[in-house]
C-alpha cells in the first residue's frame, strides 16, 4: 500500500511538473510575439532564453545567436553557441560565428567560417568578406582571387554597409571591390602602384562619389603623393 501511495505520488508530481513546463513554455511564447511587435529587443531576448531553458533546442539558440550579434553583443552571441565548427552547423550558425569572431577581432577563426559559408553557396556579398580579412591578414594572393570573382559576379543592385562614420551608409557592392582592389594594388607596392590605385579608387567614386572609405583613401594618398613630388 505504501509503495502504492509513493508512485501516486511521484506521478502526482510529475504531471504537474510537465504542466507547469507546458504552461512556461505557451506564457513565454506569448511573451516573445508581443515584445517582438513591440520592437522591445531586450524583451525579445528575455524570452527566447526562457524558452531555451524551458525546451533547448539548436535553433532557439542559433535564433538568439543571431538577434546578440545584430545588436552587437558578440561575445554574448558566441558564449550562446560556442566557436567550434561542426559539420551539422547551419548556415545561419555559421554566418554568426563569422561576424562575432570578425567584430571581435579574431580574423583567422572569421575566415575559416566565412569560407565554410563561401564553400556552401558562394556569393559576392561572402567573397567581399573573406577578401577584407585576407587584406588584414596579408594573404593578397588570396584576396585579389576573391575581388576578382566579386568584380565579376556582383551585380549593380548589391550594396554593403560600411561603419566607419558616426552614421552607417551602404554603398555599391561593386565600388566596395574596387576600394579593395586599390588596397591590394597599393599593398603590393606603394611606390609604382600608386597611381593605379588612384585610379582604381576614382572608378570606385564614379559609380558612388559618397563612398567614404573610398575618399579618405584617396586623399591619403593624394597627400602621399604631394610628399613624394
Amino acid at each position: 500500500m505504501k509503495k502504492l501511495i509513493l508512485l501516486v505520488v511521484v506521478m502526482s508530481s510529475l504531471s504537474i511538473t510537465a504542466q507547469t513546463k507546458t504552461e512556461l513554455q505557451k506564457h513565454f511564447e506569448g511573451y516573445y510575439k508581443q515584445m517582438k511587435k513591440q520592437g522591445d529587443i531586450q524583451g525579445v531576448i528575455n524570452a527566447m532564453t526562457h524558452l531555451d531553458v524551458i525546451a533547448p533546442t539548436q535553433a532557439r539558440k542559433d535564433t538568439l545567436a543571431y538577434i546578440y550579434v545584430s545588436e552587437g553583443r558578440n561575445m554574448e552571441a558566441l558564449n550562446t553557441i560556442g566557436i567550434e565548427k561542426s559539420g551539422t552547423d547551419s548556415d545561419l550558425n555559421t554566418e554568426i560565428k563569422a561576424i562575432a569572431l570578425k567584430e571581435l577581432g579574431d580574423r583567422k577563426r572569421a575566415l575559416e567560417f566565412y569560407n565554410v559559408l563561401f564553400t556552401k553557396e558562394a556569393t559576392p556579398s561572402v567573397a567581399y568578406e573573406i577578401a577584407d580579412l585576407m587584406l588584414q591578414t596579408g594573404d593578397l594572393t588570396g584576396a585579389k582571387e576573391k575581388i576578382e570573382y566579386g568584380l565579376t559576379n556582383a551585380t549593380d543592385e548589391m550594396r554593403r554597409t560600411y561603419f566607419e562614420t558616426q552614421q552607417p551608409y551602404q554603398t555599391s557592392l561593386k565600388a566596395g571591390f574596387l576600394y579593395l582592389k586599390a588596397i591590394v594594388v597599393y599593398s603590393e607596392d606603394k611606390d609604382a602602384n600608386q597611381e593605379i590605385a588612384l585610379a582604381t579608387l576614382n572608378r570606385a567614386l564614379a559609380i558612388d562619389p559618397n563612398f567614404n572609405m573610398a575618399k579618405i583613401s584617396k586623399e591619403a594618398l593624394l597627400n602621399r603623393k604631394k610628399g613624394t613630388d
